[in-house]
């Protein structure tokens, strides 16, 4: 959901997802004058609750030593930035939040003339379209204040699994146990598959009498990719089918068909291993698609998939069946890609969308950035483009050249630093910590946004050799604020993580200078330099959107 309200020269523009909103502030320059920064006051309409909202940053004027982990009322300690996200806000939930200009001294704080706006987060499950991200944020300020620095096995019952999951495990729970009858059947194709609880959900699915076929990636030569002890301990053997050639490649697919009566309905696809690791520690999504074609379509890949073919002949098939994207996307669309494919031409059309923005792209790798995709973002345009990274990898100093490539890469803070205290990680995740997801975002904002979604991770292997499947989904706004509310919340949560891993590292065992709020309007000036990267981040989330 989209709003915008301007008042004598002053715009907020409100952005919701399922459990973010993002709030961009604007001001004409000559209004900038004393500026001290922005309060925020909410209102939530469900739970009858008021308050100013909270921050960590404060006056060192007023007070200079604040706890480590400790908030602080931004009606006292403003927000001094144009763009702010409340990261607190709850699914399906309705808000009002009043935008308040702050200007004066620290000790003799003015209030301006504010603005309220009004907006309703959107639900994970609506229509056509079910997204369930998890936090992927173990290592956080609102864990440790919540469990006191304990991992989930630490915290007493399932509190910190249900923090962790929020809604994803239990979307995939409710997905499978639709399968209660004979009636029904499941088809999944699945890479990592060692979460006990999900495998015994297939397995009462199949016991209630549902048809219930599952292909699994099973190179027994590598043991960190076997789940064969956990599908015996689970006893589910007589539903699993081996994929095992070719032995250098990997099948990676995460996707589950629902069937009716033999026909596909529902597609479950996105980013999550069916692991502890994939639902409660890093980064991942579900997204659930209720288009028969759609579900059609994956049930064929599956089909053909079930046999084990050779690379090569799994390839004339998804060659034939979904061929290579060329040129702009058909308006309002959802169209599936497989791989293995043959050539490239789909990773370069990937590139060459984000060549084709307009106004901004958002990007999240886990392993670095594919050489093509990197060599577009590197190039001098007038957009933003983000990205998310799981480590830094390749390519990382060919994108970053241009100041207007904006990047944030997995970290979470080891020991107390600047005020912050430390934090600790599930420790579920050996290989990757952080960022798992695979997406890609073009203008999101747009009334024709892209979102590219799905198992691949944007590199020659996974487009040439391994089973992947992607969705492209075209001109559906709501599922393009659903991922970029989810994306900005884990962008800048690593972002403050990684430049305050870097300082720190930096400076070695001196102490670096506590960061405090600017006791006057300085802050703002990066903001107003033209063409500068601040300037364009105050512009692009204060537009006015439809």
């Amino acid at each position: 959901m989209r709003e915008h309200k301007e008042i004598d020269g002053f715009s907020v523009t409100a952005i919701s997802g399922t459990y973010v909103v993002m709030l961009g502030f604007n001001l004409e320059k000559s209004a900038t004058k004393d500026l001290l920064g922005f309060a925020i006051h909410r209102t939530d309409h469900v739970e009858n609750e008021n308050y100013w909202l909270r921050g960590f940053k404060t006056f060192e004027e007023t007070e200079p030593a604040p706890c480590p982990g400790a908030l602080y009322s931004t009606l006292e300690h403003p927000i001094q930035s144009f763009q702010w996200a409340d990261y607190s806000a709850k699914t399906g939930y309705e808000y009002t939040y009043k935008i308040v200009p702050l200007r004066g001294k620290p000790k003799n704080i003015k209030l301006g003339k504010s603005i309220k706006i009004k907006i309703k987060t959107e639900s994970e499950d609506s229509g056509k379209h079910a997204i369930y991200f998890n936090r992927g944020v173990a290592g956080s300020q609102a864990y440790c204040r919540k469990f006191d620095h304990k991992t989930p096995d630490e915290v007493s019952g399932r509190r910190a699994f249900v923090w962790l999951s929020r809604g994803l495990e239990e979307a995939i729970f409710k997905f499978i146990d639709r399968a209660n009858s004979s009636e029904y059947g499941l088809r999944a194709s699945v890479y990592e598959f060692n979460y006990y609880p999900v495998l015994e959900a297939f397995g009462r699915a199949s016991d209630a009498g549902a048809d219930v076929k599952i292909i699994y990636d099973s190179r027994r030569d590598n043991p960190k990719r076997s789940s064969d002890e956990a599908i015996e301990w689970a006893g589910i053997r007589n539903l699993m089918i081996r994929r095992t050639q070719p032995k250098s490649y990997i099948s990676h697919n995460k996707f589950i068909i629902l069937l009716k009566n033999g026909k596909p309905i529902e597609l479950l696809t996105g980013s999550t291993n069916l692991t502890k690791s994939g639902i409660f520690g890093q980064s991942n999504l579900c997204h659930i698609v209720r288009d028969e074609h759609v579900a059609e379509k994956y049930y064929e890949y599956w089909k053909q998939l079930s046999h084990d073919p050779k690379n090569s002949d799994l390839k004339k098939w998804t060659g034939t069946e979904t061929s290579d994207p060329e040129g702009p996307c058909k308006p309002n669309t959802i169209t599936p890609l497989f791989s293995p494919r043959k050539t490239l031409k789909a990773l370069e059309w990937y590139a060459e969308r984000i060549d084709k923005a307009e106004k901004s792209v958002c990007l999240t790798a886990a392993f670095g950035v594919n050489s093509r995709i990197a060599n577009i973002l590197a190039k001098d345009k007038p957009y933003l483009r983000y990205v998310l990274l799981e480590k830094k990898g390749n390519n990382f100093e060919v994108f970053t050249q241009d100041p207007d490539v904006l990047t944030s890469v997995g970290s979470h803070l080891k020991e107390a630093v600047y005020g912050w205290t430390r934090e600790v990680l599930t420790n579920y995740s050996l290989h990757v910590k952080y960022i798992h997801t695979k997406f890609m975002l073009i203008d999101p904002l747009s009334d024709n946004p892209i979102v590219i979604t799905g198992s691949a991770n944007f590199s020659d292997a996974s487009t040439k050799n391994n089973d992947e499947n992607m969705l492209v989904i075209h001109g559906n706004r709501r599922v393009a604020d659903v991922y970029l509310g989810e994306f900005f919340r884990l962008f800048h949560h690593f972002y403050y993580r990684y430049v305050m891993n870097k300082q720190k590292a930096a400076v070695g065992s001196e102490d670096k200078k506590r960061s405090y709020l600017k006791p006057d309007n300085s802050w703002t000036k990066k903001y107003y330099v033209p063409d500068s990267v601040k300037e364009k981040q105050r512009l692009f989330f204060s537009q006015k959107l439809t």
